[in-house]
């Protein structure tokens, strides 16, 4: 690693000055990314799906560890940076340039999944991703740990009564076992976002939850949230509503945040 030339020098040659357009805030701090890459138990085992790599603040200690690495890239200035990268730790490092909420990453990754996916997602498409890829499943993950806006990660952690709660933690904890690793300040990024960030570590569940019916059930009750149940989801379940809300063990008098993620599964099932 002590051959490879400083980020800052990477993204001065190559002109990679962040672009707000696509949500980019890079993390240089080589101490910081080596602790994602702990956290996310990357070793020489691993095949590792990373998105939105830029100047390869995480790449590098990524491919430090032993690891087969798959990244996409949308940004063509930061895919000819990474070429060097790729040089460096020759048959290790397959960079892709695709949009990566277009990309079919079982077809990229011919037949290797699952993976660990491991990322510093850009800001203004980290819900899209992970939502698509909760979908996917154990078919193509084994782990994530994705780095959100802290109130991102405070929404997807959020517990049944509290104001985050809604339908990104319904169908995030659905499908996973999310759990904050730990917090990274704005000053760590550049350049420095307005807000915090955090990483979170998932983990596939066992039993996989109806994710299309769980989508529908959880945007209708929190689409209406200060709405009765009774009310928001009358137009899913028309005469069986009420039946269908007594099989979840919940009154039609409640409202959407007052419902576990368990009590929404059952009610994703009847519909």
């Amino acid at each position: 690693m002590t051959e490879l030339p400083p980020l800052r020098e990477v993204i001065e040659a190559h002109e990679l000055g962040a672009k707000k357009s696509l949500g980019q805030h890079f993390l240089l701090d080589l101490n910081l990314t080596a602790k994602i890459v702990r956290e996310a138990g990357v070793d020489e085992t691993s095949r590792v799906l990373e998105i939105g790599p830029g100047p390869g603040g995480l790449t590098r200690p990524l491919l430090q560890a032993g690891a087969m690495v798959t990244a996409i890239e949308r940004d063509t200035r930061c895919i000819t940076a990474l070429s060097d990268l790729a040089d460096h730790f020759p048959g290790r490092l397959q960079l892709i340039e695709a949009d990566a909420l277009r990309a079919d990453e079982l077809a990229l990754l011919g037949g290797q999944a699952p993976v660990k996916i491991v990322a510093n997602l850009p800001y203004n498409i980290s819900t899209e991703l992970l939502i698509k890829w909760l979908k996917a499943g154990p078919a193509l993950w084994s782990s994530m740990t994705l780095m959100f806006q802290k109130e991102v990660a405070d929404r997807i952690l959020a517990a049944p009564g509290s104001k985050a709660y809604g339908r990104l933690s319904v169908i995030a904890q659905a499908a996973s076992k999310p759990v904050r690793a730990f917090d990274l300040p704005a000053r760590a990024f550049t350049p420095p976002p307005k807000v915090d960030s955090s990483i979170v570590h998932f983990t596939p569940v066992t039993a996989r939850a109806n994710l299309p019916a769980l989508e529908r059930v959880t945007a209708a009750a929190f689409g209406q949230r200060r709405k009765m149940l009774r009310s928001s989801l009358k137009g899913l379940y028309t005469a069986r509503l009420d039946a269908a809300l007594a099989d979840a063990g919940a009154a039609p008098t409640e409202r959407a945040e007052e419902l576990s993620v368990a009590q929404f599964i059952m009610l994703a099932d009847a519909l």
